[in-house]
């Protein structure tokens, strides 16, 4: 009887061992973050994804306790940080803020791509919606839709508008105005929106369908004209700015969202830690007083959300570009 006892107590002895070294192997593994986080940025500074990277990269280094840093990097509508981000160590430590335009590139370019918008990537969660802002040139005499589409349409062919690249949130919101209004335009893509502002300040861009917090100070400067917004409500820095339908283009609604994206192959439990912290930083009483002072709304997710979203998004704007005759070579 004495020896299966003594047996059962040896078994019990390696077990308790294996589970010690088994613990002590968990607990050798670097913790997360074990450097500065690199937030790539599709668009230029002042545009809207780099203002989101800017308000959440300070709260973000506080709670990681490593520093965040934005990285700028525009070209080809935010394909080029993309691919920076694809083709990165899937270890938490490169990152990209996104906005619409990430399915905008996915649904127009498909296969010319030098990345696969679903496997490639993984979503961490959406950080906020937003409308876009229809804007003119002070100069080019429209005073409102109804006015611009009239003239656009005196003149088919011969207005322009600008978007922050091919493919992007703007130039989508810009494709949905055009097949609803029935105008033909020419469009002009810019790295971000800053750069298109200064075009219209200028007068060589008649109308931008712009980020709204991108488009604030120069609308508040009275440097351009605001015609309407994108979405059924009106923007709380905006007010006085009518909705596109209730200005005249009855049924007129589109609004963007921006979120945060890793590498596709980021260890799962990296993706929800940081998921779980961005969007505790969100639900923030100042983030989202910032994010609503800039006209939209602040909004988080779970990764299998945010992916869902991105999925979704991709096949509805594969559609648009076609009905909008929208190509690339």
């Amino acid at each position: 009887m004495k020896q299966p006892l003594l047996q059962t107590l040896l078994l019990l002895a390696a077990a308790g061992i294996s589970s010690a070294a088994s613990a002590q192997a968990i607990s050798k593994e670097p913790a997360y973050p074990t450097k500065p986080i690199r937030m790539v940025v599709p668009f230029t500074p002042g545009s809207a994804t780099d203002i989101i990277a800017r308000i959440i990269g300070p709260k973000l280094a506080e709670k990681l306790g490593q520093q965040i840093v934005v990285d700028n990097r525009p070209s080809a509508g935010g394909i080029v940080a993309f691919n920076i981000v694809a083709e990165a160590t899937p270890d938490g430590h490169t990152l990209t803020t996104t906005g619409s335009n990430f399915a905008g590139s996915a649904a127009l370019y498909a296969a010319k791509l030098p990345y696969d918008s679903v496997r490639d990537f993984a979503g961490i969660t959406q950080i906020a919606t937003t409308p876009l802002i229809l804007v003119v040139a002070s100069s080019l005499g429209a005073k409102s839709v109804k006015e611009l589409i009239a003239l656009a349409k005196q003149k088919p062919g011969q207005l322009n508008f600008g978007s922050s690249g091919i493919g992007s949130g703007p130039h989508y919101g810009a494709a949905l105005f055009q097949l609803a209004a029935g105008i033909n335009v020419v469009h002009v893509p810019y790295r971000g929106s800053p750069e298109a502002f200064n075009d219209m300040i200028a007068g060589r861009l008649d109308y931008f369908l712009s980020p709204i917090m991108a488009a604030v100070p120069f609308i508040k400067s009275g440097r351009v004209l605001a015609l309407g917004v994108t979405t059924a409500q009106r923007a709380l820095p905006m007010p006085d700015v009518p909705t596109i339908a209730e200005a005249g283009l009855a049924g007129f609604e589109y609004e963007g969202w921006y979120g945060l994206l890793a590498p596709g192959k980021t260890p799962r439990k990296i993706v929800n830690l940081l998921s779980s912290e961005i969007g505790s930083i969100v639900e923030l009483p100042d983030i989202k007083e910032r994010i609503a002072s800039l006209g939209a709304a602040a909004k988080r997710s779970t990764p299998e959300e945010f992916d869902k979203l991105v999925r979704d998004e991709i096949r509805m704007r594969t559609k648009v570009w076609k009905a909008a005759g929208v190509k690339v070579e």
